[in-house]
């Protein structure tokens, strides 16, 4: 499966507190390289998760997430989120840019090509992953005007 290009994408979510009087929540990402559209009507999208982490395990709980397609000039972000054995996520969303969105709270990467808010429509197990099926709740197209982020046998490329 190398050998087939996948875009790639940011995926986000809005971890709330616990406890209201206790500490803030915590925002969540993950690189992925396994997204795509479902349906137009309604709009729905599908991300797959790596079965038991971190964002498998939030999706889990709550149903709000969003999708920030990356561009070339975001390979720094896409590898950050997807470091095996990483620090905090708070601290790799430190010094992003990012506008937190109305529909989720969930981090929208700003100058992304595009991004979605989702909540959860349906949740399949197959095999080691969860496939994710969104509902896209807001769309947005706050980037500038640079190629996809492309991912081909093990690493990330530009198209052109």
């Amino acid at each position: 499966m190398s050998r087939l290009a996948s875009g790639v994408v940011l995926v986000t979510a809005y971890e709330a507190p616990l406890d209201p009087e206790g500490p803030r929540g915590e925002d969540a990402g993950m690189t992925a390289t396994s997204f795509m559209s479902v349906s137009l009507d309604p709009p729905l999208v599908m991300v797959s998760l790596r079965e038991g982490s971190r964002m498998d395990d939030l999706l889990a709980e709550q149903p709000f997430w969003a999708v920030s397609l990356l561009s070339e000039n975001q390979r720094t972000i896409a590898g950050r989120f997807a470091m095996k054995g990483r620090v905090s996520d708070r601290l790799l969303f430190a010094d992003i840019p990012y506008v937190r969105g109305e529909a989720t709270g969930a981090p929208l990467i700003s100058d992304a090509l595009a991004t979605l808010e989702c909540r959860t429509e349906q949740r399949v197990t197959a095999g080691d992953h969860t496939l994710v099926i969104g509902r896209v709740l807001n769309a947005s197209v706050p980037g500038a005007d640079a190629g996809p982020l492309a991912y081909f046998r093990g690493r990330y490329r530009q198209l052109g």
